[in-house]
């Protein structure tokens, strides 16, 4: 069985100065409109699919950088710990790094343990989300799905707005899919698709409870 789950907006802190740098020394920091982005002394803005050089856009960088057999100079953090919710964690730990994948807004479809910069990219559209950091529906990404096609049955936890993402990215892999939700109306995602309502009083961030009741047993597949 495979578990995916959302991405999160809230980072750990990496060590001091990781990550990719621009020509004049900035860190990057990948965000879904650069040019709604505040000016920055410390950060240069860029989506991940702007290229970062003469040869590669930044994600094809970070997909080789990820290939290549280092001691991790950049310091980036596996995606399981760069994201701050302790949900992240507690899969790797129970299922295994290579069981957990992240459906990132900014990269697509990573394993736990995919070295990852850090981003502000989301799909939420809510007031609170300012909006260099909002990915549109319209926005072109080159989003990665590294989500062997297997067999195995994949779980799904995250809400609506990340949805059309992982049925578009899981839609053609072989392996059973199933959705947990927390909507008043039913959803109807088509052929290998299933899905199971998570009865919670939480709105905001019930992924994370139906995450721990996956790793105490008490939901799956």
């Amino acid at each position: 069985m495979k578990i995916v789950i959302q991405c999160a907006g809230s980072k750990n802190h990496a060590r001091p100065g990781a990550g990719f740098r621009a020509a004049d020394n900035r860190q990057i920091k990948f965000v879904a409109s650069p040019k709604l982005a505040p000016h920055s002394d410390q950060y240069a803005y860029a989506r991940p699919d702007d290229m970062a050089d003469d040869s590669q856009t930044w994600r094809e960088r970070l997909m080789a950088y990820n290939s290549d057999d280092h001691a991790n100079p950049l310091h980036l953090l596996p995606a399981y710990q760069l994201y701050a919710g302790k949900a992240y964690q507690n899969l790797a730990r129970k299922f295994g790094t290579k069981q957990v994948f992240i459906l990132s807004a900014g990269w697509g479809l990573i394993p736990a343990d995919f070295l990852t910069p850090d981003y502000d990219i989301t799909f939420s559209q809510a007031k609170n989300v300012a909006a260099y950091c909002r990915r549109k529906k319209s926005d072109n990404y080159a989003d990665m799905c590294l989500l062997p096609d297997d067999g195995d049955n994949i779980i799904f936890l995250g809400g609506k707005d990340y949805l059309p993402l992982f049925c578009q990215m899981t839609t053609k892999l072989k392996g059973k899919k199933k959705v947990f939700f927390n909507a008043a109306t039913d959803l109807n995602l088509g052929p290998g698709f299933s899905t199971e309502r998570f009865q919670t009083g939480r709105r905001t961030n019930w992924h994370y409870d139906c995450a721990q009741m996956l790793i105490n047993g008490e939901v799956g597949f």
